[in-house]
């Protein structure tokens, strides 16, 4: 397996048993499943892949290979061990604030609004999105599309049950992002579980979409795709972001992650940044 350096630093040593079969991991899970995980950012992939071999209580990656192959339940945790599935409700409160400033005003001149939020994961940021709308008057006139590349998580997602725990700091988020209301109003309490209303999912449309292998699939005024890229290697960021941009319509608007940038990637020139330090453009070609 890849040794580590020492203790104190992510270094690796990787040798090239390992990587053969990461290799020949990552062709059979396409081959027989369909997900395509090959051109996701090889350090971030191998990590998740060594602890499913830990966690599957084997003791290589060739191991893991077999179990999926043959057992169908071992694919469903496996399938959810790759993907990832870190979110928070108005995670970088930063953002919504700049969406209000800058995307709300323009969706205003629109009679019907179509949003994509890409890899919504377990389904905060569609609920955020929601209450956003819902506070400036167009959640009545817009559609979400929420998709994930994994059926199991969208499950989680269209239930919008949380753990109470997590609402504090939710509630710090959303007041940090400009709401305007009390942050309880959007769920209700019961027992150790936070249930969205139901409401909130009435405009909202949760489907499986894999941004790897499928297409284009409508054309939207927004599209936001937020801490999914940077587990991409450069070549799919690229045709990720050849999906995305065709997806667009002129002047639409692309919001992305904190840590993402367009920086030398050749859709680059087909944006505008609407303030420096926010990861929010329109598209202007």
């Amino acid at each position: 397996m890849a040794l580590p350096l020492n203790a104190g630093r992510a270094r690796w040593v990787t040798n090239p048993i390992e990587e053969l079969e990461l290799d020949l991991l990552l062709d059979a899970v396409h081959r027989q499943y369909g997900y395509d995980f090959r051109d996701y950012a090889r350090t971030s992939i191998r990590r998740r892949v060594w602890k499913l071999v830990r966690s599957e209580e084997l003791d290589s990656i060739s191991a893991l290979q077999g179990r999926v192959l043959h057992d169908p339940l071992a694919w469903d945790r496996v399938v959810q061990g790759m993907s990832v599935n870190v979110s928070a409700m108005f995670r970088d409160p930063h953002f919504f604030r700049a969406f209000r400033r800058h995307a709300i005003p323009v969706l205003r001149t629109y009679p019907f609004i179509r949003i994509w939020q890409a890899g919504c994961s377990l389904g905060e940021e569609a609920y955020s999105l929601a209450i956003l709308l819902i506070e400036e008057g167009l959640f009545e006139r817009t559609l979400i599309y929420a998709t994930d590349i994994n059926e199991a998580t969208l499950h989680h997602a269209r239930e919008g049950i949380y753990p109470a725990d997590v609402m504090q700091t939710y509630t710090r988020n959303y007041l940090e992002a400009g709401g305007t209301r009390a942050f309880s109003e959007y769920y209700t309490a019961r027992y150790e579980l936070a249930i969205m209303r139901p409401s909130l999912r009435r405009q909202i449309v949760f489907s499986q979409h894999n941004l790897v292998c499928d297409g284009a699939f409508n054309e939207f005024n927004v599209v936001l795709c937020r801490n999914v890229m940077i587990y991409f290697n450069r070549a799919l960021q690229e045709r990720t972001h050849a999906l995305l941009h065709g997806s667009l319509t002129m002047f639409g608007i692309l919001g992305l992650g904190s840590k993402e940038s367009l920086h030398f990637l050749s859709v680059q020139p087909s944006y505008e940044q609407f303030e420096p330090g926010e990861k929010l453009y329109r598209r202007i070609a």
